[in-house]
């Protein structure tokens, strides 16, 4: 994970891939003096407002329907303190230390605005926890949209639980202490600025999106390479059809696809043999197009709300002339939708692959040997690797059904709206993970369908692939443990370099 870039937080906004280099790429975080002088003038606000005993919610008062008691003194860094361990309540697997990394890094994003009103010491804390790689184990389940996972991230700060800190789990005092970190003093408003907002949601739909984009773009390659394997019918591509329905994800498509098998002589040969294809094989423009519009669309709303204040209340102005607002920017419906919306594209693309590699190993529709096997019978061949890909393919069916929609009531009636985002970006990582892996065994199928179609030229992007792949699998003459096999092609998915590989093959890969 390590890396020698810099991201700074500074005026401008912070695109998601930024957070994904930080998250999951091991890039520096720093921010610029302006981003800090915003974080001491909200500060001194809340400093402004405890001095002259004002109420104001979080800052001087107890939270959600104990919004009308009022605290002073010792009292607010005690609250700020209560409020980290007794949210700090998840349950569950702990996440990936890139997620939990993401979701910092989200947080650091929103209080860099200067309208949260937290001490720059607590900034610098997060700021450390990523720079100095000490990450914060957090339980994957108990979060409406916020709350717990940044609790328990606060809670390392103080000393408190564990951390994953150079390759090990260690209690997170030992860590901080390695690092000659102290554990963070907090003060009025800290700890509430610390649970609040939509970083959870946001950070881990940044990291979705990543994985996304790269597999829209795999997609295509290995859809290719099956339309090719079952020669498809080239006219259905045809650029001036294509354009004839507008919609830019689709032209992309197009444009790749064509790219990607010029030059075959298996799609020359085939022209005429059938009237026109089966439609998971000619509707890719349509289908994959679709899919990466709403990848942007998603894209736009999430990168918005990485660079929106999140908190509640947030504070205005200066500590002379100010303004506390409470209203509701930690409710993250964006985000949901975002991540719903985004989850039911990513499992269409592996819903249409898996209808495709179906079609390799049925010799009734593929024109080739049953299950892709030399010798079907005594070698049951690609069979069962099918039904893993449904498998996955009716899990992601589950997986795309909207959490938005959801409800519940929590904090005695106060809180009686929540967004589920960050169960919606959770699940979406899943979908993910399934069509990665859906993807992965439709590259082999098609990989395999092509040992029986050579010696003839296959496409300038397709014959690529082929051969990234063999690189790593060898083609598949008997029954062998396809398991290896399976967990090798899901990593080249993983391999930008293989990726941009294939994209020079033909130009470059939209």
């Amino acid at each position: 994970m390590s890396s020698s870039s810099t991201i700074t937080l500074d005026n401008g906004p912070l695109r998601w891939q930024d957070l994904v280099a930080v998250a999951r790429h091991g890039a520096h975080l720093q921010l610029a003096p302006a981003a800090w002088a915003r974080i001491d003038n909200a500060r001194g606000i809340v400093e402004r407002i405890v001095s002259r005993g004002e109420r104001a919610y979080g800052i001087n008062t107890g939270l959600g329907a104990l919004c009308n008691v009022v605290l002073q003194g010792e009292q607010l860094a005690q609250l700020s303190r209560n409020t980290l361990l007794s949210h700090a309540c998840g349950v569950g697997e702990p996440l990936k230390d890139e997620q939990t990394r993401a979701i910092i890094c989200a947080a650091i994003t929103n209080y860099s605005h200067g309208k949260s009103g937290l001490h720059r010491r607590v900034v610098e804390a997060l700021v450390a926890l990523l720079n100095h790689g000490i990450t914060p184990r957090v339980p994957s389940q108990g979060s409406v949209g916020y709350l717990t996972h940044m609790a328990h991230v606060g809670v390392a700060l103080l000393g408190i639980g564990e951390v994953s800190y150079r390759g090990e789990v260690v209690p997170a005092f030992q860590a901080l202490a390695a690092e000659g970190l102290e554990p963070v003093q907090l003060g009025a408003k800290d700890g509430l600025c610390l649970v609040n907002g939509t970083p959870c949601m946001t950070g881990l739909s940044c990291l979705a999106l990543d994985d996304a984009t790269r597999l829209s773009q795999w997609a295509d390659v290995i859809g290719a390479m099956s339309f090719e394997a079952l020669r498809g019918q080239i006219d259905a591509f045809d650029a001036e059809i294509i354009a004839l329905k507008p919609h830019p994800g689709m032209q992309k498509v197009g444009a790749n696809l064509r790219a990607l098998l010029e030059g075959s002589e298996v799609i020359a040969a085939s022209k005429g043999i059938r009237t026109q294809d089966a439609l998971s094989i000619r509707s890719m423009p349509q289908i994959h197009g679709a899919c990466r519009d709403q990848l942007e669309h998603a894209a736009k709303q999430i990168e918005t709300e990485l660079n929106s204040a999140t908190d509640n209340p947030l504070v205005l102005g200066t500590p002379d002339d100010y303004r506390v607002v409470s209203q509701a920017n930690p409710h993250g419906e964006s985000v949901a939708m975002a991540a719903d919306l985004l989850a039911i594209a990513v499992a269409e693309l592996g819903g249409v692959a898996e209808r495709r590699l179906d079609r390799l190993i049925n010799p009734l529709v593929s024109g080739l040997p049953a299950f892709l096997v030399s010798q079907p019978g005594v070698n049951s061949g690609m069979m069962i690797v099918q039904y893993v890909a449904a498998s996955l393919a009716g899990e992601n069916r589950q997986l795309a059904q909207p959490a938005v929609v959801d409800n519940f009531v929590t904090s005695g009636l106060q809180e009686d709206h929540l967004s589920l985002g960050t169960s919606a970006a959770l699940k979406l990582g899943k979908v993910v993970g399934n069509v990665t892996q859906i993807l992965a065994i439709e590259y082999l199928l098609a990989a395999q369908a092509f040992e029986f179609l050579k010696p003839q030229r296959f496409g300038a992007g397709t014959d690529c692939a082929w051969s990234l792949l063999r690189e790593r699998v060898p083609a598949y003459d008997s029954d062998r443990w396809l398991a290896p096999d399976i967990a090798r092609a899901a990593a080249l998915l993983d391999d930008r370099a293989a990726l941009q590989s294939v994209g020079a093959s033909i130009g470059r890969l939209q």
